[in-house]
């Protein structure tokens, strides 16, 4: 699934391919907003991302983008 943060005074968003579950990154989120600690998300290389809560502008959780291959016309 694609997570993609805004931060505050940040002109880039932090995105990442990830294999946790919508629910789990959004207990995440909401965790980290509401007591203002730090949002931590893995992504699917078992990377770890690690983004102050109090400085989370926005955050979009979506599929991810299917790859395509070839020239083929849509």
């Amino acid at each position: 699934m694609e997570i993609k943060v805004g931060v505050e005074n940040t002109p880039r968003e932090v995105a990442l391919e990830s294999e946790q579950t919508p629910e789990q990154v959004t207990a995440a989120v909401e965790a980290a907003l509401a007591n203002g600690t730090v949002l931590s998300l893995t992504d699917d290389r078992g990377r770890t991302v690690l983004i102050p809560g109090a400085k989370i502008a926005y955050v979009e959780i979506g599929a991810p983008s299917s790859r395509r291959v070839g020239f083929g016309s849509l």
